[in-house]
């Protein structure tokens, strides 16, 4: 079949400037996974996967159908009530991944007359959702209170403020105790994106919760295949908006469910919560090492968080400095303009608890290393 013209023009710009992506395979020590934990790796984890399996006998392989036709089960419900308790939330509903969550909640959640005000560093999935309502939709600057008031001051309609707790490319955090009391402040419904604090902060329960403002934010998603190590995730909200996404949220009524054997790793992962919530604590340990090692030589974004944004600052210095630091053993990737706005081109640095001391410091060394060869070109 013959590719059309614009599709090849469109590819060769990409190349032209750097940016065509490409699959690859992570070799190396991983520093680029989302695996903060380590519990993708677990065969403790996948065990009692397989034992709670057998607890809900008669369940097949797949799941045959979306949740409202075959694709329900017990098990869904106990995997729901054992995530709704671990955050501290009333209700859990699980989508089959954090991007279905998104634009499922927005577009039935905001109508005609409505506002939605969203971080201008929000993830795709929040403004591909919020693309899909009918509601008014501004960004607002990265973290910038009196920015988000100015615009909650000339909202309309039912107001939506939508932040993530810690986002993931700066690896920065929310003030989400000034933005909780400015949406209390104007009556706004405030929704906050967990999908890379769950698991890593407020032992694990995620940023709202380590604020003590559960009771506050109208609806959090927290997602699975990052620091939880498996794959989907769940809105905790009431009672009444879970019975309202069940009815009116399309990426959940119309796609197939997630395979029992998900349901039942994800149920896994959080019946043994005591035993890996200790790894939080050895992640912490390692974010502060290298954080010291780097200290005076590449440029970082200041963050607290298992995501570390070494910054390039072009689409050619990023490629490089990534295929250099390929070369001394460890997987790292290259994001470039246009996932990241131009001139903050960066390698994606992301530790995990089971980083070890020495792998850190050789990855330390290697980061230094591009830039001393840098300095004296």
């Amino acid at each position: 079949m013959i590719t059309p013209r614009f599709i090849q023009e469109k590819l060769i710009g990409r190349q032209e400037t750097g940016a065509l992506r490409q699959l690859s395979v992570s070799k190396g020590i991983d520093f680029s996974s989302n695996d903060y934990l380590g519990l993708a790796r677990s065969k403790q984890i996948a065990e009692n996967s397989e034992r709670i399996l057998r607890q809900f006998p008669g369940l097949a392989n797949g799941s045959s159908g979306s949740r409202l036709i075959a694709g329900h089960s017990e098990l869904a419900d106990y995997t729901e009530n054992l995530v709704a308790r671990f955050h501290e939330g009333e209700s859990a509903l699980i989508y089959n991944s954090g991007y279905d969550a998104n634009v499922g909640f927005f577009p039935c959640i905001a109508g005609r007359g409505d506002t939605i005000l969203y971080d201008y560093l929000s993830h795709a999935s929040i403004r591909d959702g919020i693309r899909l309502s009918h509601a008014r939709a501004f960004s607002f600057e990265h973290n910038h209170i009196a920015d988000l008031e100015s615009k909650l001051s000339k909202a309309e309609g039912n107001i939506f403020v939508a932040v993530e707790s810690i986002y993931s490319m700066d690896g920065d955090a929310a003030p989400l105790q000034e933005i909780s009391r400015l949406c209390q402040k104007y009556s706004a419904y405030l929704i906050v994106d967990e999908a890379h604090s769950t698991g890593v902060f407020g032992r694990g329960k995620g940023l709202t919760v380590e604020f003590g403002l559960q009771d506050k934010v109208f609806a959090r998603l927290h997602t699975f295949g990052k620091a939880m190590g498996c794959h989907g995730a769940a809105w905790l909200i009431n009672q009444e908006l879970k019975d309202y996404l069940i009815n009116f949220s399309r990426s959940f009524i119309y796609t197939t469910a997630l395979p029992p054997p998900a349901f039942a790793t994800i149920a896994s992962v959080y019946e043994q919560s005591s035993q890996w919530i200790e790894n939080i604590d050895l992640l912490f340990s390692n974010i502060r090492l290298f954080t010291a090692l780097v200290s005076q030589g590449p440029e970082l974004l200041p963050s607290l968080s298992p995501i570390q944004g070494w910054l390039l600052k072009s689409n050619q210095r990023a490629v490089q400095a990534a295929n250099h630091i390929a070369e001394k053993g460890f997987a790292v990737k290259p994001i470039r303009y246009p996932t990241v706005p131009e001139g903050t081109e960066r390698i994606r640095i992301v530790l995990h608890a089971f980083n070890s001391e020495d792998e850190i410091r050789k990855l330390a060394d290697a980061m230094l290393s591009f830039c001393n060869n840098q300095h004296h070109e």
